[in-house]
């Protein structure tokens, strides 16, 4: 299966390339162009909620043969499978003769390409250019990026004042979006931390690690020491963004 292509002049000179990439294009690889100095998102991983992320990509072209519409792409090894996204690319930045750098936003969104939650977790990372008058070239940089579906937390502590000494209980749910119904829903049995921020501290330090429920549920209980904030954080996993929840604060008397 080949892919879709829609070039837009945009003002200023420069070009979008939108492209609806189903599959690995069929047909033998020509040659003929070398990619390097391939990065997408600087490495880290891509979280996506239920609307647009853009992501930056850049990459370095040298080829002498006349072509079209080169990109940087996530492909899943044996399954003859792309992350459908459209792409905004800048024209040449010349280097010489032979070679372009280009600069690329990679735009993903759940409600246009209608994203799987099975499509999160590991790709990898390619990178592509079509020819003047036909074929194309392709090169598998040896990269790999997570995919991850955005979370939130929310929490609150309560009483709120209460006396030193007395118990405090801190809840809190966890959520995350599913691509499908681009949603929230809840996201159980998952760690999170609870952090505490002293008033006047200008960071959070962990208190405890709560598991949240199969609902994502959370809830502990901590004596009260001193006026501050309280707050849920968790680092996410292969398939989960990370995600900390807004501060409560309360004042102990």
């Amino acid at each position: 299966m080949g892919e879709q292509i829609w070039r837009v002049a945009v003002a200023g000179g420069a070009a979008a390339v939108f492209t609806a990439v189903a599959a690995v294009p069929a047909g033998a690889v020509e040659g003929g162009v070398s990619f390097s100095r391939v990065q997408v998102n600087g490495g880290k991983p891509i979280v996506i909620g239920a609307s647009e992320v853009r992501v930056p990509a850049s990459f370095r072209m040298t080829t002498t043969r006349a072509w079209k519409h080169p990109s940087v792409f996530l492909y899943r090894p044996g399954a003859d499978e792309r992350l459908m996204h459209a792409i905004d690319t800048s024209d040449c930045i010349r280097v010489s003769a032979s070679v372009c750098d280009f600069n690329e936003t990679m735009i993903f969104d759940p409600s246009v390409w209608g994203m799987r939650n099975s499509e999160a977790g590991v790709w990898k990372v390619a990178a592509e250019v079509y020819f003047k008058g036909g074929g194309w070239d392709m090169d598998d940089k040896g990269l790999t990026v997570y995919v991850k579906r955005a979370s939130r937390l929310t929490v609150n502590a309560s009483p709120e004042p209460v006396a030193k000494g007395r118990t405090i209980t801190v809840t809190g749910k966890v959520t995350r979006v599913n691509w499908e119904t681009r949603k929230y829903a809840s996201f159980g049995g998952g760690v999170a931390r609870l952090q505490f921020k002293p008033a006047g501290a200008a960071s959070y330090t962990t208190v405890k690690k709560v598991q949240a429920n199969g609902s994502g549920d959370l809830r502990t209980t901590v004596k009260a020491s001193k006026t501050g904030t309280w707050r849920w954080v968790h680092y996410g996993n292969t398939t989960t963004g990370p995600a900390a929840s807004s501060g409560d604060s309360v004042a102990v008397k």
